[in-house]
């Protein structure tokens, strides 16, 4: 994996606070080198291993209801460019027609296996194919859709130095998601407004903590997380030192 020269970098891109995340990526070449290789031979072995039980969800969800097996969405990734990501469809039929493009809980689309599959993140495994065709990595910022990206500030425009990723610090530490979506009146303004702040805190801080090890911790954290162990973040403390440091001055 390998940073384009900052002069290469799209125009939205080429702002003082995305070079500030560059410079630190740039020092991390070997990292790099070794997190494109892992997600190579990892999602390689993974569709391999996984490819039996992908195969029985995919049978249940075209038992389940009408429609594909895989939901094809275009998301953005690393230089702000676009791809369609795949997953296992969870919802009825061209549900991002008929609704918001973020889901809140009791959301009315998602089908009786995508409830299932959803629980247990079972509907993120065809994602490996996007792993294993570089247009994602295995730790990373999750990927959003184009309307989300466009409302990005200059320091969150870094997040898109890296491919966008199945998991991250943010989905692991960031747990009011679905209880603020379910409380909005409007989803997509309480999204990007009150959610994407914060998980992009964590997002931002990932990169400035970034090496190969770091993400091999994320990974990990992550099945414990699914498993059920309960992850504690710092944004609320780091914003309260923020706010004493505000009243100080």
């Amino acid at each position: 994996m390998r940073l384009k020269k900052i002069n290469d970098l799209p125009p939205e891109m080429r702002n003082g606070a995305t070079e500030y995340y560059y410079a630190i990526l740039k020092k991390k070449r070997v990292s790099l080198f070794f997190k494109r290789c892992f997600d190579v031979v990892v999602s390689l072995f993974l569709l391999a291993l996984l490819s039996p039980v992908m195969l029985v969800v995919a049978i249940a969800i075209k038992i389940d209801s009408r429609g594909p097996v895989f939901y094809r969405q275009t998301r953005v990734t690393q230089y702000n460019k676009t791809f369609r990501i795949f997953k296992f469809r969870t919802m009825v039929a061209n549900a991002d027609k008929i609704g918001t493009q973020v889901t809140v809980n009791g959301d009315p689309r998602i089908t009786r296996v995508g409830r299932l599959i959803r629980k247990v993140r079972i509907d993120e495994l065809p994602q490996l194919i996007d792993v294993l065709r570089g247009k994602m990595t295995f730790v990373g910022t999750r990927p959003e859709v184009p309307k989300y990206t466009e409302k990005y500030t200059d320091e969150m425009m870094a997040t898109l130095l890296l491919p966008a990723g199945i998991t991250s610090e943010a989905s692991i530490y960031y747990k009011d998601e679905s209880r603020l979506l379910d409380a909005s009146s409007d989803p997509d303004e309480t999204y990007v407004k009150e959610i994407l702040p914060v998980k992009m805190y964590y997002n931002l801080k990932a990169i400035e903590n970034f090496g190969f090890f770091h993400d091999i911790k994320i990974m990990f954290m992550t099945v414990f997380a699914v498993l059920g162990k309960d992850y504690r973040g710092d944004y609320e403390d780091s914003q309260k030192k923020d706010e004493n440091g505000a009243d100080e001055q």
